[in-house]
């Protein structure tokens, strides 16, 4: 770090979007040193539950509406939660105006907004990941296919909100997975990746970067399968835990060496400033960590369960990496505990969901319980609302793995809505009980 004095932390602070990964950031931010508020736009129903938090009804994809906004607000800080805002250059409107912003241009968010972009840099830098096949017609990714002659991962290019990839088990498989793709079925102008299959646990890591210099956050592990045992249709994650005993320091260390400094020598090397966070979505195969995906924000609800481990110069580590001064930002503290998070879902998820059912709570968070908020609304009234297929997270706390989900559960009992759905085996990996 820089022998110059600290960065001070921003006041006044917005946050962009509206799921449970804003709330947690939104939670986090007011807690603080120096954060005297914070909004939200859009948020959810939570929002207004947040003690020096506001609402505001502002989309996340209305560039000039949050840009009058941070006028308007003095905002000294803005933190980009969704990857579609990124992509479509919200962070470079705002800079351009002035206002520092935590997240990747357009040009850095295309690490996600195009696998063949990224899998092209990784292939550049020497990052280790999966054999590739770009294909930009339905003829040349089956052509590619049969020429492998084996079943093989198949990606959409673009955003496809997490729904764009197919772990085939069969050739045919495969080949319906390309026909959607090209049939349009995620949106856009078509084109895809496929891949070789990797084996191996996954695990997610997260850097916050100011371009140059990098803080990793310990490492976390989500279930995506809507099924106990891990089994049944993928989802956007039904819950996580932190950190996750598959990397331990020297584990970090490498992903740092092997994984995230080439990637950002390569951004920089296509003149890219990345500034925000970079996810890191890795498989430890028997050859050491493989990427399977980069994301340009945090996972959810990985950053749910991060949140309540770091330290309160959080905002200042942000700005830090906003202004591209990481090396004149405090370091960021990380509780040595174990989080675990469980989250609550809607009837259907991830198909066809039931919305607008009244949500009960008689949880009291604290210290080390948390209730985030995710697919909710607040009606008129002041009645909270279902209003999405991940409605809540409930996060925990304590210095075991076991203790941490006993704490959680128990507090997942005292939240109900009809037709709530969740598992019971969050975190069996780390869990004795």
């Amino acid at each position: 770090m820089s022998t110059a004095a600290p960065l001070s932390s921003p006041a006044r602070v917005l946050v962009v979007g509206g799921g449970g990964r804003e709330n947690a950031l939104a939670w986090a931010l007011t807690r603080s040193q120096g954060v005297e508020r914070v909004w939200v736009a859009p948020g959810n129903g939570g929002t207004a539950e947040l003690e020096g938090c506001e609402q505001l009804a502002i989309a996340e994809s209305d560039q000039e509406g949050l840009l009058a906004a941070c006028r308007e607000q003095a905002v000294e800080l803005v933190v980009v939660g969704p990857e579609a805002p990124l992509a479509a250059g919200l962070a470079d409107r705002l800079r351009a105006a002035g206002i520092p912003v935590f997240g990747p241009g357009a040009d850095g968010a295309q690490l996600e907004a195009s696998k063949q972009w990224a899998k092209a840099l990784m292939q550049d830098a020497g990052v280790p990941t999966a054999g590739y096949w770009p294909a930009s017609s339905r003829e040349e990714a089956l052509a590619a296919l049969e020429a492998q002659g084996k079943p093989l991962v198949v990606k959409a290019d673009g955003l496809a909100a997490g729904k764009g990839v197919t772990v085939a088990e069969t050739m045919e498989e495969a080949r319906t997975a390309i026909e959607e793709i090209f049939a349009g079925r995620f949106g856009g102008e078509a084109s895809l990746v496929l891949e070789e299959r990797t084996h191996g646990p996954e695990v997610s890591v997260f850097a916050l970067t100011d371009g140059e210099r990098m803080v990793l956050l310990p490492p976390a592990q989500d279930h995506k399968r809507i099924g106990e045992g891990d089994t049944g249709p993928n989802t956007g994650g039904m819950g996580a835990y932190a950190p996750a005993p598959l990397l331990d320091a020297a584990g970090l260390e490498q992903v740092r060496q092997l994984v995230l400094e080439p990637t950002l020598a390569a951004l920089r090397a296509r003149g890219i400033s990345y500034r925000g966070v970079i996810y890191a979505g890795l498989m430890l195969t028997e050859h050491g960590p493989s990427v399977i995906e980069f994301n340009c924000r945090f996972g959810d609800p990985e950053c749910e369960t991060l949140m309540p481990l770091l330290g309160p110069e959080l905002a200042a580590v942000l700005l830090a990496c906003a202004t591209g001064r990481l090396d004149q930002a405090p370091e960021l503290s990380i509780a040595p505990l174990c989080s675990a998070c469980v989250i609550a879902a809607a009837q259907g998820y991830p198909g066809a969901i039931r919305k607008g059912d009244p949500i009960s709570s008689a949880l009291q968070p604290n210290a080390s319980l948390q209730l985030f908020h995710a697919g909710s609304r607040r009606e008129a009234g002041g009645t909270c609302l279902t209003n999405g297929g991940r409605v809540l997270a409930v996060v925990a706390q304590a210095t075991d793995f076991d203790s941490a989900f006993e704490k959680a559960y128990t507090g997942l009992s005292q939240v109900t809505f009809e037709g709530m759905t969740y598992r019971r085996d969050i975190g069996h990996q780390v869990r004795s009980r």
